[in-house]
């Protein structure tokens, strides 16, 4: 097929290079990514308490089956990343909104724990092709150089999807049940996603650039070299610590007294703290390399991630420690974002960050089980939180290992 001109094809011209965006491409992947984490993620713990209360499943099996899901994400965002290297997000996204929906259907049909299973081990596979990965590939491709303010505008979109749709699956579940609400929901899913991906992302794919100067022996040298397994590893303790302190907080502040509804605002201003801190994104990328930044933020999540084991009080302090634990969860979607092109550039994206996540993603997913597990234990949440921050100080020493030979002079010269 002939590449349509410019105006065919809806595509601005950047004046970077003669690269073209198209047009519709972050407006619609905005519009994806607050529909899909919002339905596909954040509509699961509003509905879980209903789910297991008309089921009789109990609370842990159906946590389970959603954290299996973001396992089978991980794993299948390898084959994903290959995927989008060679053909482009469309095909990718367009399936992952579809299986999506029918995996949503799969589930609100469920006769037994089996099948609600299999239909989160199908939202899993969905997931890899409909949340961040794909769509940072298809920015990071298009946008090129000025790929930072694309990301950080989606990541800000993505950041409202609870705060859209949570409250929404709530109202639904109040006036219909879980399993309607769930096809509803599905439904919502494959109307606003499925024709954006399909029609947004139509533009033609670009030729990925020149592999850096540094990397001439493609990706199958960035995958065996020693930086790529450290920062591999620096990111996997990073997100098992995150998300362990992100679920664990309202059980750490129950056990210290506070009421229920206080834990909530805490965590709801954390999740604030994370949409602000996304927007200083840019501006923490023009004056640290990409070393300096890694170290920096991890210290930092473990610092806060300390700070609330030690800090049993005034409520006002934990706030405003959840708050800056925050701001520095929205700057950590961003590092990882680009960690890949800041060190390898674009030319393997898609391969390199499916395998990069990978692991991550899997703890991620494992460590709110693991989190809960372990603070009996442990004594209490105040010691696994002191645990978690010993975590993140050891995953902030590892980045200092994640540094490609020669990286640091081109990241120097080449910083916006």
């Amino acid at each position: 097929m002939n590449v349509p001109d410019a105006a065919q094809a809806g595509v601005a011209a950047t004046g970077t290079g003669g690269r073209s965006r198209p047009r519709a491409v972050l407006p619609a992947l905005c519009l994806t990514q607050i529909t899909s984490w919002g339905i596909v993620y954040y509509a699961f713990p509003v509905l879980n308490p209903a789910i297991t209360a008309d089921t009789g499943w109990s609370t842990g099996a159906t946590t389970a089956a959603f954290s299996a899901a973001l396992v089978v994400s991980a794993i299948a965002g390898i084959y994903v990343g290959r995927v989008l290297d060679h053909r482009g997000p469309r095909t990718v996204m367009t399936a992952g909104s579809v299986l999506g929906a029918l995996s949503l259907l799969v589930i609100a049909a469920a006769p037994n724990l089996r099948v609600f299973f299999a239909g989160w081990l199908l939202a899993g596979a969905a997931m890899a092709a409909i949340f961040y990965q794909p769509a940072f590939a298809a920015l990071t491709r298009w946008w090129g150089p000025d790929h930072i303010r694309a990301l950080t505008i989606v990541t800000l979109a993505g950041g409202l999807a609870s705060t859209v749709f949570a409250p929404l699956t709530a109202v639904l579940a109040d006036h219909m049940s879980w399993r309607a609400t769930y096809m509803v929901l599905a439904g919502i899913l494959a109307v606003l996603t499925v024709p954006a991906h399909a029609l947004a992302l139509n533009a033609p794919w670009p030729p990925a650039p020149s592999s850096r100067p540094h990397v001439t022996g493609g990706h199958q040298q960035v995958v065996r070299s020693r930086a790529f397994w450290m920062l591999a590893a620096t990111f996997t303790f990073s997100a098992f610590a995150m998300y362990a302190v992100v679920i664990g907080l309202v059980p750490l502040l129950l056990e210290r007294g506070y009421t229920t509804a206080q834990a909530a605002w805490a965590l709801g201003l954390g999740g604030a703290g994370q949409t602000l801190g996304r927007t200083l994104y840019a501006a923490l990328a023009r004056h640290l390399g990409v070393t300096a930044r890694t170290v920096t933020l991890i210290a930092l999540a473990g610092l806060t991630t300390a700070a609330l084991a030690t800090a049993a009080g005034p409520y006002a302090l934990l706030i405003a420690v959840s708050v800056l634990a925050g701001v520095i969860r929205g700057n950590l979607t961003l590092l990882q974002a680009t960690a890949v092109t800041d060190r390898w550039g674009t030319t393997h994206y898609g391969r390199l960050s499916g395998l990069l996540g990978a692991p991550a993603h899997a703890a991620a997913a494992l460590a709110p089980f693991a989190g809960a597990v372990l603070a009996g234990p442990l004594g209490g949440y105040p010691t696994l939180f002191a645990l978690l921050a010993a975590l993140s100080i050891t995953a902030a020493v590892t980045a200092f290992g994640a540094r490609p030979h020669s990286h640091e002079g081109i990241t120097h010269r080449n910083r916006r």
